[in-house]
């Protein structure tokens, strides 16, 4: 049967996360400065540059060993 109770939702911690911008008007989009392979990411998106800035987001931890700037 289908239990109507639900386990209260967890709580995610945010915190203020560097990250890159897209400079074009015209495109949205972004990411995470601790997921770049660049020291200057081009934007996947539309191939503008992009900008450092910072947003609160959801705390992640990148575990790659290809993180960050070669």
């Amino acid at each position: 049967m289908y239990n109507s109770r639900r386990k209260p939702a967890e709580e995610v911690p945010m915190e203020l996360t560097a990250i890159w911008s897209c400079s074009s008007d015209n495109c949205k989009g972004w990411m995470r400065d601790n997921f770049v392979f660049s020291v200057v990411p081009v934007c996947p998106q539309c191939k503008s540059d992009m900008v450092k800035d910072e947003r609160m987001l959801a705390a992640v931890t990148n575990t790659s060993p290809n993180q960050n700037k070669k």
